[in-house]
């Protein structure tokens, strides 16, 4: 089983937000359904307001039972004290103005699902993790368990025209901009992605993790059928070997083999997503009627071996 509680306020007395709930929904609607429309996450959704009650036994409970990925989402005030860091409820108070990061943290740790992710689109979420003993420099995560956040733990997270940036970055990742050649989102890809996007000058994403292998967060369509990708290894029986072309691959020679341009429309969608390269010509084009050869790059010989290992 998959679950996901998704939590998204906008609702605080004195000091409202504007983009939370809409961003909650978003990454609702994109967690529900891989890219081919079947069933991905089961998700629970709290919108606009919760007290620290409702929305702690909302928290334990995702966090119960033997799940394969249990996936917290939350999008609001974040606080930062010198007892550590909070995520702030619409019942604020002071001196009780929301959850504790660490008391989050304690469920995830004892959880017995798999997988546990915490995705965190708030200020000063780059606290959470690091309990507050030692100064807070220490990160404790039980194995399985990654965290992501908005921001280091001193910086604030950004909204932009109602909707937070950091969201919308993980959003457009979900969607495939973090994809693979397979097309799995997974949350080092996840990180990969928002990393990049955000500049030295911006707010700084926070990853933290704990795991022997990456489980994915989506599916979508990948950019080659996954028959042709396996092709490689066909088409290459060694990493080291290059394919030798001739014209007789290119439709557009004078002596065209109807095997041959098959073989090189393939060898050309490689191409485009980096796995094969020419040898000693620009364009694949040049290298068939010049009769030259082509080879895998680094990408490449990564999707051979997963071929060849039948992962792929």
């Amino acid at each position: 089983m998959r679950k996901a509680l998704v939590v998204g306020l906008d609702n605080y007395p004195s000091a409202p937000l504007y983009g939370c709930v809409n961003d909650a929904v978003r990454m609702e609607q994109v967690l529900q359904k891989n890219g081919d429309g079947s069933p991905n996450f089961s998700v629970r959704t709290i919108l606009g307001s919760a007290t620290k009650r409702d929305l702690r036994e909302s928290i334990e409970s995702l966090f119960h039972g033997e799940n394969d990925v249990a996936l917290l989402y939350f999008s609001g005030h974040g606080l930062i004290k010198s007892s550590g860091g909070y995520i702030v409820t619409t019942d604020f108070e002071r001196y009780d103005e929301g959850i504790s990061m660490d008391e989050i943290l304690t469920y995830a740790n004892q959880s017995r699902a798999r997988d546990k992710i915490i995705i965190f689109d708030c200020c000063h979420s780059g606290s959470f993790g690091s309990p507050n003993i030692g100064n807070g420099n220490l990160a404790q995560l039980s194995d399985g368990l990654t965290i992501l956040t908005a921001s280091r733990s001193d910086e604030v997270s950004m909204e932009v025209n109602g909707a937070g940036i950091f969201t919308s970055l993980i959003i457009d990742a979900l969607q495939g901009g973090a994809a693979d050649l397979r097309g799995f989102v997974t949350p080092g890809s996840l990180y990969s992605y928002v990393d990049e996007a955000l500049g030295a000058w911006d707010q700084r994403p926070v990853f933290k993790t704990n795991v022997s292998r990456f489980t994915h967060l989506r599916r979508i369509d990948p950019p080659i059928p996954l028959a042709t990708l396996r092709n490689l290894a066909e088409y290459f029986t060694s990493p080291e070997e290059e394919f030798q072309l001739d014209p007789s691959y290119e439709f557009t020679s004078e002596s065209p083999i109807e095997e041959h341009v098959e073989i090189f429309k393939d060898l050309q969608k490689f191409q485009s997503v980096g796995l094969v390269v020419p040898v000693d010509a620009d364009y694949m084009y040049f290298a068939a009627m010049e009769s030259k050869s082509c080879r895998l790059t680094a990408l490449g010989f990564q999707y051979w071996r997963l071929v060849k290992e039948g992962n792929l």
